[in-house]
Parts: C-alpha cells; sequence; structure tokens
C-alpha cells in the first residue's frame, strides 16, 4: 500500500487549491508545503518543536501533521524545493533523490500538476509576488497594487518553462510515471480530478468524504487585462 505521495508543482498552478482538495477527502493526508525554507520556522513553531536545525525531528513533525488515520501522507514539492529536502535528509546523496525520499516516507507516488496556459500562469505568478498573495485571505499579503512589467512576465515565462522541464527530466531520470493533471482539466471538474487522484493512490473515492475546495480562484479582469496586453505588444 502507498505510504506517502507528493504533489509536483511550479507556483501558480492550483497546487493549494488540489491539497485542500485532496485533504477535504479525508483520505489522503493533509498535504501541505511543509518542506519550503521560508516557511518551515512557522512549521515548527506550530508543532512545538525547537526548529528545521533539527531536521529528523521536524521530518517526524511533518509527517505526523500531514497523515490521516489511513497511514496516507502527503506534501508539495516545488522544482528547486526537491533537492533542498534531499540534501537536509541525506546529505552527499546527489543522484539517489527517490530513494532518499522513500527510505524516509515510505512507498510514493508522485502527482505533476502544470498549467497549459503558461502566460495566464506568469501573470498570476507576477500578481502573487508583487502583492505578497498567494491565495484569497493570505494573511501575507500587502495589499499593494499590482503593476504590469513585460520584462517580469517574459522571465516568468522563462522560469516557468524551465522548472516544467526539470520536472519531466527527474521522472525521467528515476523511472516514475508521475499522475498527471493540468489546472484546467482540475478546476474544469474539482471533484472528478481530485478522485482521479485518489484513484492513482490506491484508494476508494467512495469511502472518502465529498470533495470540497477552500481556495477561490483569485483570477479576476486585471489578470485578464494583463494577458490580452501582453499578447498585443508581442504580436507587434
Amino acid at each position: 500500500m502507498i505510504e506517502s505521495y507528493f504533489v509536483c508543482a511550479t507556483p501558480r498552478t492550483g497546487s493549494s487549491l488540489l491539497l485542500g482538495l485532496l485533504e477535504s477527502t479525508g483520505l489522503a493526508g493533509r498535504p501541505e508545503a511543509y518542506f519550503r525554507e521560508p516557511d518551515e520556522q512557522r512549521w515548527a513553531d506550530r508543532w512545538g518543536i525547537n526548529g528545521p536545525d533539527d531536521y529528523p525531528a521536524f521530518v517526524r513533525a511533518a509527517r505526523a501533521a500531514g497523515t490521516t488515520p489511513n497511514g496516507v501522507f502527503g506534501a508539495k514539492l516545488m522544482w528547486g524545493t526537491l533537492d533542498e529536502v534531499v540534501a537536509k535528509l541525506a546529505p552527499g546523496t546527489a543522484g539517489a533523490d527517490l530513494a532518499v525520499l522513500e527510505s524516509t516516507f515510505g512507498a510514493s507516488r508522485f502527482v505533476y500538476l502544470w498549467r497549459e496556459d503558461v502566460l495566464a500562469q506568469a501573470v498570476s505568478w507576477l500578481r502573487a509576488e508583487q502583492t505578497r498573495t498567494w491565495w484569497t485571505g493570505d494573511p501575507g499579503g500587502t495589499g499593494g497594487r499590482p503593476r504590469y512589467d513585460a520584462d517580469a512576465i517574459t522571465g516568468l515565462l522563462a522560469t516557468i518553462a524551465g522548472h516544467n522541464a526539470a520536472w519531466r527530466a527527474w521522472f525521467d531520470r528515476y523511472g516514475v510515471t508521475p499522475y498527471e493533471i493540468t489546472y484546467e482539466r482540475l478546476t474544469a471538474d474539482l471533484a472528478g480530478g481530485t478522485r482521479g487522484i485518489l484513484a492513482h493512490l490506491g484508494l476508494d473515492p467512495a469511502a472518502g468524504r465529498p470533495v470540497r475546495p477552500r481556495h477561490r480562484r483569485q483570477a479576476d479582469r486585471l489578470n485578464e487585462d494583463w494577458v490580452r496586453r501582453y499578447r498585443a505588444e508581442a504580436a507587434r
């Protein structure tokens, strides 16, 4: 039986939405971005441990927090986070990523979430960076005014392409066949997309609670205006 799974993604692909959907079923752990370095101290404080410097204790606490009673653990990994996690778990074992993950988290499967409309993704990413608001109600949001920046969007498009290529190369290198789902497919059918992942994990969707989102879509007319403006400028 599967013990753990990881949602592999890049920013602004709906990963927080997906984590909430999976958690709502009560079957697929309580997946969060536990291993994102800027957030690790916040998690350590919540769990009442000394901090992420004691990484074995931090990982044990993360597993306890992210595991549902059926024994399934879930977490999110962004590209770039993976190398950090492996290095902390087993220093000096570069090139053995999958073995390190499975020695720590048990038999693992992977979900790869990506976005077909990468321009909309880049625009969403830029806006989130500028306002520091990554989801509706984000307490870390500054409320700053977003500003259109074509050069920044171009840079993020290149970053997204690089991260997506890196994830696919990693899957190929380790012989991993992830369950692939796009943002577009997920948002078109939240319940169906979630049930498909549960089935991939070997879990019975009928045994869980109803699928319910905990995040609302953030994109609005401003995002659409930026996308149109960028496309119009690129066409000239």
